[in-house]
């Protein structure tokens, strides 16, 4: 077994990479079974969050759809109006056409307020004051008590959005108050990107430096504890998440996948992956995502008897490559990146009331 930190330097991880074509010892005993780091070549790796994060954002907020303002002439009660924003980013108030203040601060909507009402009245002075928040949202999703989408007008840490939709779910039992959210698959998605903020630390052991602060559109989820699940995923022809059950391995949860009753089904050339796949370098990931443990075993070798195969552990994620990778590091952001967008997706159009997954649907459980 080779074991990669990633401290380690440059030229050793390269010279690993290299000898990966060579995973998996023949064994002729393919119903014997490891552990995960028996037989693997291995990949540690810790993330570490970027200190701009930990920062409130210093941007005033700006108006978009839907938000709705409260705007008065001063000295004139009767003209105190509610107005909001239209999909086309303007609104009407007093005398005026409409104005275009998509993308305004409440203090420049002020100002082309007071500036166009000035043609038809002398000094006019505005409060304008923002009543309703529409076109910022951040995303609570999963196991917590108020899950939902929430509007976001000022800057907001993560733990504070998490009380806001009333925290973390739990069985409720006296004796055992047993948490329900699994904090290993818990993560935050913004623009596409994991963040990787450690959710046992923040919430477990009141760790703020995991403590980041969301931006709009930020997506949080927390999947539940309860659903014990292997996720195989990639160049397999039917990715989804397979129910866990006691010993399960690699070979027995590619076969459930793949819909098979028995691990017989593997066959040659008929695996249960696509024709492209890359079977020497199937990924195992273990762990929580902000410090993901990887294996890359020899599934090839596994099938045809020539290595033993690998125990599983619940949430687990099973990757099939469709082409040889570059670097450890570089393949496991990819699996990681996989992962949470799929989940992410599919998460979101439920969220949004709609039925059609995007891509691979791989519920993490409610």
């Amino acid at each position: 077994m080779k074991r990669i930190l990633l401290f380690c330097s440059a030229g050793l991880l390269l010279a690993t990479v290299a000898g990966c074509s060579s995973i998996g010892k023949p064994t002729g005993a393919p119903a014997q079974v490891v552990s995960l780091t028996s037989d693997a070549t291995t990949l540690a790796q810790t993330n570490q969050l970027n200190p701009e994060w930990l920062r409130p954002g210093t941007a005033p907020f700006t108006l978009g759809p839907g938000d709705r303002l409260e705007i008065e002439i001063l000295g004139n009660l009767n003209s105190r109006a509610v107005t909001a924003v239209g999909p086309d980013g303007k609104i009407y108030y007093y005398l005026l056409p409409g104005m275009n203040v998509w993308g305004l601060t409440l203090a420049e909507t002020r100002d082309l307020l007071q500036k166009e009402l000035g043609k038809y009245l002398a000094e006019p002075q505005l409060t304008v004051t923002l009543r309703e928040v529409s076109s910022k949202h951040v995303w609570l999703l999963g196991r917590l008590n108020k899950p939902g989408i929430y509007a976001m007008a000022a800057p907001m840490s993560l733990l504070e959005a998490i009380a806001l939709a009333g925290g973390t779910a739990s069985s409720g039992i006296q004796v055992s108050l047993q948490d329900l959210a699994d904090l290993r698959h818990s993560f935050v998605m913004r623009q596409g990107q994991f963040l990787p903020v450690d959710f046992s630390r923040l919430l477990r052991e009141g760790d703020t430096s995991q403590d980041i602060y969301l931006q709009p559109d930020d997506f949080v989820y927390v999947p539940s504890a309860s659903a014990q699940q292997v996720y195989v995923l990639g160049a397999v022809k039917s990715p989804r998440s397979v129910p866990y059950t006691d010993k399960m391995t690699l070979v027995s949860a590619m076969a459930i996948a793949s819909g098979a009753d028995t691990v017989d089904w593997f066959v040659p050339g008929n695996y249960g992956v696509m024709a492209d796949a890359y079977l020497s370098h199937v990924a195992i990931v273990r762990g929580s995502l902000s410090e993901p443990q990887m294996s890359v075993v020899d599934y090839g070798a596994i099938i045809k008897g020539k290595a033993r195969d690998m125990l599983l552990e619940p949430g687990d994620i099973v990757y099939v490559p469709n082409a040889p990778y570059s670097t450890l590091k570089r393949y496991l952001n990819t699996i990681v990146g996989t992962f949470i967008t799929t989940v992410a997706a599919n998460e979101g159009i439920r969220a949004g009331g709609g039925t059609t997954s995007v891509g691979t649907s791989v519920s993490v459980g409610k």
